[in-house]
């Protein structure tokens, strides 16, 4: 091959290459759980529900994963598949970074839970790690989410509360698909960390669509309609309250 040949194909070759690499950035995402208006402190705080029923919080853990930005033109960038476990009990969980391609978004785009690929492909690692007490080896799946406690109206051995809220089956799937729209929008770029702070709030897990007394329901723990009565409520349970474009 002639030299001036040669020489034009490395350049198209390294246009090509150069056309093909985006300018990646992060963004910061930090998750503050409540009950209704109060901060979400296990163990110790007594909270009531919709039906006024007291109760406690002693566990609080939900997945998210499969993160999308929304552009401001309202077209979707699908983020690498990533899983996080936030859970109360674990601080660091509570903050997650995202890497995100370069641009300007207005929204994101999110399940809770874990997608039915994962929970068919047996015991992961890292976040979906079953030393984390989120997946059922008898029941082949991912808890998506969890809350444990105690109501003085549970009819469960010590009043306790178990909500491990799991099922990826379209019939009774508690993987829940959520949109929360910024304020202002994000850009996200090298040197930059966007930030938004995203309260979630326990309480909707007992209320609407769904209002669930503890007195009539008290225990879930199997795929079913009640799982999905209260993974249609915790679907409700994210706002973003903060938000930083810097």
């Amino acid at each position: 091959m002639k030299p001036r040949y040669l020489l034009i194909i490395c350049l198209f070759v390294f246009a090509a290459c150069k056309k093909d690499t985006v300018e990646q950035g992060t963004m910061e995402l930090t998750f503050r759980n409540a009950v209704g208006n109060q901060p979400l402190t296990l163990n110790t705080v007594t909270y009531q529900n919709a039906a006024g029923e007291d109760f406690t919080i002693s566990a609080f853990k939900y997945y998210l994963s499969n993160f999308s930005l929304v552009k401001m033109d309202n077209s979707e960038v699908p983020l690498p598949v990533e899983y996080f476990l936030v859970d109360e009990g674990d601080e660091t969980s509570r903050t997650i970074r995202l890497a995100a391609p370069k641009g300007e978004y207005r929204a994101m785009r999110f399940l809770i839970g874990v997608d039915s690929i994962r929970n068919v492909s047996g015991a992961q690692t890292g976040a979906l790690d079953p030393v984390k007490g989120m997946f059922w080896s008898w029941n082949s799946g991912y808890i998506m989410a969890k809350l444990e406690g105690y109501s003085p109206v549970s009819a469960a051995t010590e009043n306790r509360l178990t909500f491990h809220i799991g099922g990826f089956r379209k019939e009774h799937s508690a993987i829940q698909e959520v949109l929360l729209t910024a304020p202002i929008s994000l850009t996200v770029a090298a040197g930059r960390l966007p930030q938004l702070e995203i309260v979630a709030d326990a309480d909707v897990w007992f209320s609407q669509p769904f209002p669930i007394s503890f007195a009539n329901t008290s225990t879930i723990h199997v795929p079913g309609e009640d799982a999905a009565k209260i993974a249609a409520n915790y679907r409700n349970m994210f706002r973003i309250t903060s938000v930083t474009d810097l």
